[in-house]
């Protein structure tokens, strides 16, 4: 089945500062592990970024992908304003026109925007690999972010009403082709 990876969100304003997620530089390196499988088998690799009116201005250091994140030529980029990838972006389309029918997905941040696009991929068809070591995000003041991760491993692995499932997996165990 042709598959995308979808790597959401994992910026500079997330990575850095008070409110930093949780481990980004293991987590950008199970990414860039999975980007470099996917582009060694020609898979699609699709960069999502948030952008807003503040922090993650289009443009500004802190919309910008995060240091140590490892991008290619090949790879596309999509620009998103909410939580949710498909929503008012192109990237439906752009499945549709590669004949993209499954995603791997991982990112930041878990609660936010990986959940929301996984649960509209599945709500449009799409089978999902969630690389579950390859998204995080920070403590809320009443979970810590190993509580919200585990907790969202475990709703979108799931959920079943669609047709389609999450499958959760190591990032090292995640092969394409």
């Amino acid at each position: 089945m042709p598959t995308a990876l979808l790597i959401i969100d994992v910026q500079h304003a997330l990575c850095a500062g008070p409110d930093a997620v949780a481990e980004p530089a293991r987590v950008i390196a199970a990414i860039n592990l999975l980007s470099q499988r996917a582009r060694a088998a020609d898979v699609p690799v699709i960069f999502v970024q948030h952008e807003d009116n503040g922090e993650m201005a289009h443009g500004s250091a802190g919309w910008q992908l995060a240091q140590g994140l490892e991008t290619a030529p090949q790879d596309v980029m999509l620009r998103k304003r909410g939580s949710d990838a498909f929503h008012q972006t192109e990237l439906q389309s752009m499945l549709k026109m590669r004949h993209i029918s499954h995603l791997v997905v991982c990112g930041m941040q878990t609660e936010f925007c990986v959940e929301s696009t996984v649960r509209r991929a599945l709500a449009l068809g799409y089978p999902v690999t969630l690389a579950d070591d390859a998204h995080t995000t920070a403590g809320d003041g009443v979970l810590e972010a190993a509580q919200i991760i585990a907790h969202h491993n475990t709703t979108l692995s799931r959920l079943g009403a669609y047709g389609v499932r999450t499958t959760l997996m190591a990032a090292q165990d995640i092969a394409f082709g």
